[in-house]
Formats: C-alpha cells, sequence, structure tokens
C-alpha cells in the first residue's frame, strides 16, 4: 500500500492535528481510518467548548480539519489496522488491505463506548440499546427513551433527545449530575426529561425489541421496571488498543511520556486513547500537535 515518512491512526481531532503538523514539516504522511472521519465527534451534534466555535458540528469540524490536512498534503485512506511490526528502525503496519512501510507511526485511535454488561444488553443492540443519540435518535420520534449516565454526555444527548422523543428518563447511579452546570440547567427546565437518581440498570427487557428496563436502587437494593423502547448509553468509553503491542494502563490506555512517545520508538500515541485525565477536542488536538512534531523530530534522527 506505499511507503511514508509517517503512518496515523485514526482521524478524530488528535490524528488530523497531528497530519497538519507532520504534513507542513515537509513528511509523507498518510492518515488511515476504519470507520468515520472525526471520530467520536462526527456523532456530536453541537460542539459548544472548542475555541473559536461558539457551536458547529462535530462531522461539520472534523471536514474542516481534514480539508486543512489534506491542503498540506496529507494522504487519507480506509483501512483497518491489525499490528504494527518493527524491521530494524523501520514500522510495518499491518492492515486488512496490506502493509504500509513507515518511519515514524502515531496511534490515535480513541475510545469506543463502554457497555454496562448486563443481561439483554447485547441480545438488543440497535434493538432499542444504542450508544449514540445522533445516530439513531430519530428513530424514537414521539417514544419514551431512557439516557444512563449522568456526564456532559449523558445530559448533552438527554437534551438533544428531548426534542425528538416524547419522554427521556435519565437514569444516573449518583445523586447529582456531573455534567457541566449549564447544561445541568438546560436538563432540569426541559419538561419531559425525567431523572431517577442512585440507581443502575440490571437488565434489558423485550421480544423482538426492546420494551422495558429493570433498574435496581443503590442504596435500597429495590427493583423497579420502566417502559421504554429506546436506550442511549453514557457511562464512559474504553480505548481500542488491544492490538497495540505498547505499554499500556490496566485500562487500556496507551503510556505516554511529556512527547506522546510509547514504549516503543517510533511509535507515538495522543488523544483518547492515552491515558489522559481529559478527554476534550482541545486536549486531543493538543495531543496530536506535541505527537505530530515529536515523530517529525524522531524521523530527523534516523
Amino acid at each position: 500500500m506505499g511507503e511514508y515518512d509517517v503512518v496515523i491512526i485514526g482521524t478524530g481531532p488528535a490524528g488530523l492535528t497531528a497530519g497538519i503538523y507532520d504534513a507542513r514539516a515537509g513528511l509523507k504522511t498518510l492518515l488511515l481510518e476504519k470507520s468515520i472521519v472525526g471520530g467520536q465527534i462526527a456523532w456530536t451534534e453541537n460542539i459548544e467548548n472548542y475555541p473559536g466555535f461558539d457551536g458547529i458540528n462535530g462531522l461539520e469540524l472534523a471536514k474542516k480539519m481534514l480539508a486543512q490536512a489534506k491542503k498540506h498534503g496529507v494522504e487519507q485512506k480506509d483501512g483497518e489496522v491489525i499490528e504494527i511490526k518493527e524491521k530494524g528502525k523501520e514500522k510495518i503496519v499491518v492492515t486488512t488491505d496490506g502493509e504500509i512501510k513507515a518511519k515514524a507511526v502515531i496511534i490515535a485511535v480513541g475510545s469506543s463506548p463502554r457497555k454496562l454488561g448486563v443481561p439483554g444488553e447485547k441480545e438488543y443492540e440497535n434493538k432499542g440499546v444504542h450508544y449514540c443519540a445522533l445516530c439513531d435518535g430519530a428513530m424514537y420520534r414521539d417514544k419514551v427513551v431512557a439516557v444512563i449516565g449522568g456526564g456532559d454526555a449523558a445530559v448533552k444527548e438527554a437534551l438533544y433527545l428531548a426534542n425528538i422523543a416524547k419522554k427521556v428518563i435519565v437514569i444516573h447511579r449518583r445523586d447529582e449530575l456531573r455534567a457541566e452546570k449549564g447544561h445541568q440547567e438546560m436538563a432540569f427546565a426541559k419538561k419531559n426529561i425525567e431523572f431517577v437518581w442512585d440507581s443502575v440498570v440490571t437488565e434489558f427487557i423485550g421480544t423482538k425489541f426492546l420494551e422495558k428496563i429493570k433498574i435496581k436502587n443503590v442504596k435500597t437494593n429495590k427493583e423497579s421496571i420502566i417502559d421504554a423502547t429506546g436506550s442511549f448509553t453514557y457511562v464512559g468509553h474504553l480505548p481500542a488498543t488491544s492490538w497495540i503491542n505498547v505499554e499500556k494502563t490496566e485500562r487500556g490506555y496507551i503510556k505516554v511520556n511529556h512527547e506522546m512517545q510509547t514504549s516503543v520508538a517510533g511509535i507515538f500515541a495522543a488523544g483518547d486513547c492515552t491515558q489522559g485525565d481529559i478527554a476534550q477536542i482541545a486536549t486531543a488536538v493538543g495531543d496530536g500537535a506535541i505527537a505530530g512534531t515529536a515523530a517529525s523530530k524522531y524521523i530527523e534522527t534516523l
């Protein structure tokens, strides 16, 4: 599939930013993506906390970033990476479509939604159980849906669903939300958003499609049933790093130093797949800038 100076795996904000920096440094740069350009932000309806944009659609922002990268000479291809091998100082990026040679690799694969691991979750996935309101919310117009979680993603998606569904029931294991104050106030003001506190989902119930959700109060252990035909889970993410052989945390996040260098020389990582505490577009862009610059410096030493 070719030979490049830098191969960047993943086209979220971190990968796209790294691509811009490396291409501007005169390096032959390839972006690889197995899904959709933009990663998680492509599924976000409205981004309000990225500097310079007081409200922008996530996919639109991703397209702007990709256009900027391509303007500087970055190539972008579809492909899923299976592993990275080393041949001397050269890296061999093995994909489902063949092998790519590179002097340096930047892993920016992001993360995927964490699942609850309860009965019925797998059986009703895409049959009532979902993880992206922007992707699947439209099919629940004038119906009752549940949102599981209390962080910013959960509350923002509950607000989005409230404009579509008849009622949105937010199920949260604590007795207060963790979302930004502004989003909390907006959610509390919505008449068709209800909150179920101190509760966790224990089972998804239905026939061909989801019909009910069993929950348990974590303080009293009392179980109850909620009638809902749709459910959207936002309880965090897990890094998509099982295939890469570098040093990771127990949860699978890639360990990096201040230059985003992994435990393997010439392999860098950036964005949500690393062990940083804040998963935001701004921090991913910062990681990408550091990784891109560090990869450029590494190649100069070869």
